[in-house]
């Protein structure tokens, strides 16, 4: 059976309707970050008594035509309710409704959202910055997709001594194997695998992750699936690198 209609894929309302129902189910507070172009921006986030070490940054559909990146990050929270329950999120579900519906990587104004997080009056950016600033992250997990791809990868941005993409990769039930290339995005990489301990140079703008890292998340992590293939096979590849993750970070 498909994880969904597949009509679905790019519908934003059949989307935000399952997180209304994870809400629901767990406690997660739903919140406005913004309206822009009359379509709320929506984030969950847990209940400030849940304090568990640290919150754990989740998000998804910066880029609309990476469907399964945000349908994979919904699938693995229904599966894993009860750990919504007891851990400390902040998710944001869909970062550019308008791009999804649309089946593009840009938002509304023809921007590609993931070159603006550095930017304070950007109408999405700005409050988002407003909001992580107050937030003590212990990781974040950025969900994509990527056309060019031959296989998963992850980018990994943080300390050498902290690296845990490695670990994560391995124990990850990847349903797509990992991307043989040694160079992906004019970055060295070795099984899938990105890291980076400073900042890369000369880029057109900030993305997600990076600001993240800047703004005081120790680690980020960005997870790409191959957008040309299968889409019940990406998914399952999201929730897989997910899991991997999160047990990772619950083992002492």
């Amino acid at each position: 059976m498909p994880l969904l209609p597949l009509h679905q894929a790019h519908d934003p309302r059949a989307l935000l309707r399952r997180w209304r129902a994870v809400a629901g189910q767990t406690g997660l507070k739903i919140r406005t970050l913004t309206e822009v172009a009359g379509e709320k921006i929506l984030y969950l986030e847990s209940p400030p008594w849940q304090e568990n070490g640290g919150t754990l940054y989740l998000s998804s559909g910066v880029h609309g035509d990476e469907a399964a990146a945000a349908w994979g990050l919904l699938i693995w929270v229904e599966r894993n309710l009860e750990v919504l329950r007891k851990g400390r999120f902040l998710i944001f579900p869909c970062l550019n409704p308008h791009g999804l519906r649309h089946n593009t990587r840009t938002d509304h104004r023809g921007h590609d959202l993931n070159r603006c997080f550095h930017l304070d009056d950007d109408p999405v950016c700005g409050p988002w910055r407003q909001l992580i600033q107050q937030q003590p992250l212990r990781l974040g997990l950025c969900l994509h997709e990527d056309y060019d791809a031959q296989g998963c990868y992850v980018y990994e941005l943080g300390p050498k001594a902290r690296a845990m993409s490695q670990r994560i990769m391995q124990n990850a039930k990847l349903r797509i194997p990992a991307d043989q290339r040694t160079s992906i995005d004019g970055s060295r990489a070795q099984d899938g695998i990105i890291r980076r301990s400073t900042l890369p140079q000369h880029l057109p703008g900030m993305p997600e992750a990076i600001v993240l890292w800047q703004l005081g998340c120790a680690v980020t992590l960005t997870f790409e699936t191959p957008s040309e293939f299968g889409f019940d096979e990406r998914v399952e590849s999201q929730v897989a690198f997910i899991e991997s993750t999160l047990t990772m970070l619950n083992q002492p």
